[in-house]
């Protein structure tokens, strides 16, 4: 008897995580079955997406006619024929889809920082009612998951690691010329241009110590980061005696993508790259710059304090990020429009996602009206 064919719905199937996840997909036919896409304004890439996977059902930004059945995310991240949900969506038009999956019982492997950062404790505790797994997909979660694998004692210390960005050794003169071109170059990884700009400027780090607080319950305190410029240790686990185990593999997306589908499996991929341990010179460490690089430090703070304070956090970020794209503010403008929205909020401590989701429409829309009332840079 074979194994049975896992049915997934993609959810940011045009998106640089949701393209990989459909390479695997190509590559395990008999193993995985696409039952539902959703893209945001793509959908040129998603009607050749739906022409090559056959979903029964996509989503797309607008009301244009689809050539399927057209089903919310939601509504596809719940639906009873779907195994398994892969949010790929970037940014905090991925929480309501994750919630619906978990509150379901799907497993979700999840690619979006931001359901866990802004709604951390709603996410695990409905997780944990129902029962739904969370599946870390970020190269950095999934390495910790699979350090794990198999311990019995819980780890004393999260170290996870940093390519340090394309503007490692830059001081914050340095960074205030950069250019949005310059950021999306990132030295390691492909990835999407919100993604991209936030390890630019560090603040996915600070993103990843909320997500690691929630996903493996460590406090703050025992999350560390590290700057491993070669990007090939990808995170690490620290237990009582000492020991640390590292996870070690090629920086390509589509390692960790696929050992979240195949969970709790390795299946043999020859398309994946090799890493060859022999033609490593060197692999180095450093500490991050906070000082320089404000983000990550205003981010671990706003998870420390907790309630509506990440909210505001991803929130300001999201709209400052499309702010500097589109050239409007410059880079250590990010951090400043960050820090002003955190300093005057007013929390909720314990919010329901009402809260959240009001917390991060006003966040938003307060710093987009920013970029034409410069008071706050100076």
């Amino acid at each position: 008897m074979g194994n049975p064919l896992k049915r997934l719905a993609v959810l940011g199937s045009t998106g640089s995580i949701g393209q990989q996840t459909l390479d695997i997909v190509r590559s395990f036919p008999d193993r995985f079955q696409i039952i539902a896409l959703a893209a945001g304004g793509n959908r040129d890439l998603l009607e050749r997406q739906i022409a090559e996977f056959r979903p029964r059902f996509a989503s797309a930004r607008g009301e244009q006619p689809l050539s399927v059945a057209r089903l919310a995310p939601e509504e596809m991240a719940a639906h009873p024929d779907v195994d398994l949900v892969v949010i790929a969506i970037s940014g905090n038009a991925g929480l309501l889809p994750t919630l619906a999956a978990v509150k379901a019982g799907k497993p979700v492997a999840l690619a979006n920082k931001e359901s866990l950062v802004t709604a951390g404790e709603i996410i695990t505790t409905e997780a944990a009612r129902s029962g739904a797994a969370l599946l870390p997909v970020d190269s950095e979660h999934s390495a910790i998951w699979q350090c794990l694998a198999g311990e019995k004692a819980a780890p004393t210390r999260l170290i996870l690691t940093a390519s340090g960005g394309p503007f490692r050794g830059y001081s914050r003169q340095q960074l205030a010329g950069v250019t949005a071109a310059q950021a999306l170059k990132h030295p390691s990884w492909q990835m999407g241009p919100k993604v991209t700009i936030d390890s630019a400027t560090l603040m996915n780090k600070g993103l990843e110590v909320i997500e690691a607080h929630w996903l493996f319950k460590l406090p703050f305190e025992r999350i560390d980061v590290l700057v491993h410029p070669q990007s090939y240790i990808h995170s690490m686990v620290e237990f009582a005696d000492g020991a640390i185990k590292a996870q070690i593999g090629f920086p390509d997306m589509r390692l960790p993508i696929q050992y979240a589908l195949s969970y709790p499996e390795r299946l043999p991929n020859e398309r994946l790259p090799r890493l060859d341990l022999g033609r490593i010179k060197q692999m180095t460490f450093d500490t991050p710059d906070f000082a320089t690089f404000r983000c990550p430090a205003l981010a671990i703070e706003a998870g420390r304090k907790g309630g509506t304070y990440p909210a505001v956090l991803s929130a300001a970020d999201e709209a400052a990020v499309e702010l500097f794209l589109a050239g409007r503010i410059g880079f250590n403008d990010i951090a400043r429009l960050v820090e002003g929205e955190l300093d005057r909020h007013v929390p909720v401590t314990h919010p329901f996602f009402v809260n959240i989701a009001a917390t991060t429409e006003s966040t938003r829309e307060r710093v987009l009206r920013a970029a034409g009332d410069r008071t706050w840079a100076r």
